[in-house]
């Protein structure tokens, strides 16, 4: 079977919200191929102009073509790629819609059909669509599973949203660990009171779960629920005390309650386990230049600019400590350094 190329280029972009009907793909992404047996035909030439963002002139050539007989071959599917592409899901579904009716064994516009109805944000006429596509494959097709499993998520139908994510993992539908695949999803969706169910139910089924107490902590630190939090992040640690992302959430919750020595503390732990990650370094800087030791804070926040110039927290933190030790052209170059990215990554927003 025809695989979709731009399915990944759109499925980890995914935002909380369905996405918008007249959002675009851009010229830039990657399209999905079209169907043609011949790589030199005419359609395959028009479909080369979709690719390079000319999508009202490759319309134009088609619907030139639509007056031809007898009509080349895939002109129906040529169509809703090329809708598809400009972001013309409603349009392209019904271009692929014609082309099954045309040819019941064209699978690359099944699956395009339903992808073009969830872009459209109409998740209930996408799933019949998508679970089609799952049914052609004997182990899961990983893309398929993904988009189908938020679908389901936002029509609120959670067990299959389960499913779809077990089936994504070759896991059990209803281990502990499918729980908790479907619980992260669930929440990086937003769907936060589902998503603390399905955490607790993978607690409660497997106590001793790798992340799933983690989970927990992250999801009751962003409900801003810090005693549980704590205690989530600490039976984390019990499980896995080799784990640097735990003792810096932790870390997180303790400063949220100005706890600084002992975020302090848990950070160091964080740093040793993985120096990878500029996270740490940036809090370990805030967490001292709060207690005061603004000298120490600058280390720690340097090394976190160095490994990454264009976070504007870095920079913000860095001009606050350059500002306690008297040093005020450093400050201000700093926080107008956090000032310009801020601005920068609001305009791509």
């Amino acid at each position: 079977m025809l695989r979709v190329i731009s399915f990944l280029v759109f499925v980890f972009s995914i935002a909380s919200q369905l996405p918008a009907q007249t959002q675009q793909t851009g010229p830039g992404s990657t399209p999905p191929t079209a169907k043609s047996p011949d790589e030199n035909s005419q359609v395959s030439q028009i479909l080369r102009l979709s690719q390079q963002g000319r999508y009202d002139e490759a319309i134009a050539q088609l619907q030139s073509l639509s007056a031809v007989t007898p009509k080349p071959a895939g002109l129906s599917h040529a169509f809703g790629v090329v809708y598809y592409q400009k972001g013309d899901y409603l349009k392209a579904a019904d271009y692929f819609k014609q082309a099954t009716t045309e040819d019941a064994n064209d699978k690359e516009a099944v699956e395009l059909l339903g992808l073009s109805f969830y872009r459209a944000g109409r998740p209930t006429e996408a799933i019949p669509y998508l679970e089609k596509v799952q049914a052609w494959y004997p182990k899961a097709n990983v893309d398929a599973s993904y988009v189908l499993g938020i679908a389901y998520i936002y029509i609120k139908d959670y067990p299959n949203a389960r499913k779809s994510f077990a089936k994504m993992f070759d896991l059990p539908p209803d281990s502990a660990a499918s729980y908790l695949l479907t619980a992260r999803m669930l929440f990086r969706q937003e769907y936060t009171p589902v998503a603390i169910e399905y955490a607790q139910k993978a607690v409660s089924t497997d106590p001793h779960l790798p992340l799933a107490h983690q989970l927990l902590g992250e999801i009751h630190l962003f409900t801003s629920q810090i005693p549980e939090a704590i205690k989530d992040f600490e039976q984390e640690l019990a499980i896995n005390p080799a784990n640097p992302a735990a003792y810096y959430k932790l870390a997180d919750a303790y400063t949220r309650v100005q706890k600084y020595d002992d975020a302090e503390r848990l950070l160091q732990r964080s740093i040793w386990l993985d120096s990878t990650s500029t996270g740490p370094f940036i809090l370990l800087g805030k967490v001292l230049e709060k207690k005061g030791e603004p000298i120490l804070a600058l280390g720690y926040l340097q090394r976190a600019a160095t490994m990454d110039p264009n976070n504007p927290m870095t920079h913000q933190i860095l001009g606050q400590a350059y500002r306690d030790i008297g040093k005020q052209e450093e400050a201000a170059r700093e926080l107008k350094i956090a000032e310009q990215l801020r601005n920068k990554q609001s305009d791509f927003q």
